[in-house]
């Protein structure tokens, strides 16, 4: 059951209308949680006993640090914790990258290893809601309190706007908001369903219609590309992971906001960053202030020396690739993004005042690169071997000459998307969604909305499921 189908649509009119009915809270969080059960339920219903076992293992876990009196205790319930939930996840979505890499290293070295291909499913927002059973774990640990309501933990970790491809939220952002009763109000449900709208339109109309279509391809065609091609595939492909992912996101938001709950924002205008430190404070934000907190802060931060905060960075991107999938492409990926910080950082050093508040020639600068060399590390995230990711790279840089003829239609739509994407994102940089709807009156914003929704309404639909949704 994906967003943007009428399934979900029928789904969520039963949700909103059932939590709506005037029972106890306790009753409606039951109902609301049967009801998150049976969305995730809807793609594989086997796999919702894995998130049963997250939950009652995190659950366990956490109770007993509280209670235990000493540290050897406690590190041994938290051990608990993360064998369970990184075992879970590490069969599941890395058993055959393992195994594959191992038959690789043992033929490399003359021998002659052949495994039966394992048949493993990967479940859908594994990687997202272990993250997130995982934080309250180790929160618990670092001295938080446990939360008193099993209910609301389950609630917590299986909440359906967020479950399967994130944010990845907090204890601290979701769970106090369980103590009182909420109903959404009409302004609530006004706002909600806005932030749908508009996420729906980032997905179907300019991720799906507009950027998809150039970008697979280019990257189908790699082998084949010259430089315009190369260049215009990798730039959609920026478009359409943006507003693929930015637009679950505003419509997890939103049908929270429906129900009365607030997530936290996952993207903050990521290509007007200045500078790649800028990029992940404002790209995927729950993944990289959940990389912060729980990897780069504990393995030392910014606290070590250059070459051991180097290293760090390193790590922590290197991890971050391989969250997103198994495959030495998004270790690559991650190593870029690392490479990235690690330069930046040395320039702060020499430079401290390299981006100045009013000087406009170099911000931009600055801004342009970030964009450039961020899209240049999509190629690995996107393609689908080495051999595709080295061919458009080196049409990329050298500009050479293809034969991949580009739709010039196709063309034409990436083209408008990423100017739409890029002078958005400068206009949104400093602003919020509601600020900015503020700015226009209440039958201004209602055309927009309206005119959003004819657009949803008349783009062919090519039922493309959403890109996260495979980590």
């Amino acid at each position: 059951m994906v967003f943007d189908s009428f399934s979900f649509l029928l789904f969520f009119a039963v949700v909103v209308a059932g939590y709506q009915l005037p029972l106890p809270w306790t009753w409606r969080k039951t109902l609301l949680l049967l009801f998150s059960y049976g969305f995730y339920a809807a793609w594989n219903p086997p796999f919702v006993a894995l998130i049963w076992i997250s939950t009652g293992i995190d659950w366990f876990a956490t109770r007993r640090i509280a209670r235990s009196t000493t540290v050897a205790s406690r590190r041994a319930y938290l051990l608990l914790s993360l064998v369970t939930n990184l075992g879970l996840l590490g069969f599941f979505k890395y058993g055959g990258f393992l195994l594959e890499s191992f038959v690789v290293l043992v033929q490399s070295m003359g021998g002659d290893f052949r495994p039966a291909a394992p048949d493993i499913i990967l479940p859908v927002g594994i990687s997202f809601y272990t993250f997130q059973t995982l934080s309250y774990t180790i929160d618990v640990y670092r001295g938080e309190k446990p939360w008193p309501s099993f209910l609301d933990f389950a609630l917590y970790v299986t909440f359906f706007p967020q479950l399967v491809a994130g944010p990845i939220v907090r204890a601290g952002e979701f769970l106090p908001q369980c103590r009182e009763s909420r109903r959404s109000t009409a302004e609530d449900l006004g706002w909600g369903l806005s932030l749908m709208v508009v996420g729906l339109f980032f997905k179907t109309v300019l991720a799906d219609a507009m950027l998809a279509p150039l970008a697979d391809a280019v990257f189908a065609g790699a082998q084949k590309a010259g430089f315009v091609a190369a260049w215009s595939g990798v730039f959609a492909f920026s478009g359409q992971i943006y507003f693929d992912f930015a637009g679950y996101s505003t419509i997890a938001i939103g049908a929270a906001h429906c129900l009365g709950f607030t997530l936290p924002m996952n993207f903050r205008s990521p290509y007007a960053s200045l500078g790649f430190s800028d990029f992940w404070r404002r790209w995927h934000i729950s993944l990289s202030s959940w990389l912060r907190d729980y990897l780069y802060i504990p393995l030392g931060g910014n606290r070590r020396q250059p070459i051991r905060v180097s290293m760090n960075l390193l790590i922590t991107m290197l991890l971050g690739g391989l969250w997103h999938g198994a495959s030495w492409l998004f270790v690559l990926w991650g190593a870029l993004h690392g490479l990235y910080l690690m330069a930046e950082r040395k320039v702060r050093e020499h430079f401290p005042h390299w981006i100045e508040p009013g000087g406009l020639f170099g911000r931009l600068f600055v801004m342009v690169g970030t964009y450039l060399l961020v899209s240049f590390a999509w190629v690995f995230f996107r393609a689908s071997d080495l051999s595709s990711a080295m061919s458009l790279t080196h049409a990329m840089w050298t500009g050479a000459a293809g034969e991949l003829a580009v739709d010039r239609a196709q063309l034409e739509l990436a083209l408008a998307a990423t100017f739409l994407m890029l002078v958005g994102n400068h206009f949104m940089r400093e602003r919020t969604f509601v600020g900015t709807a503020h700015l226009l009156p209440w039958w201004g914003r209602s055309v927009v909305l309206a005119a959003l929704m004819i657009a949803i309404a008349l783009t062919p639909g090519n039922d493309r499921a959403f890109l996260y949704f495979q980590f």
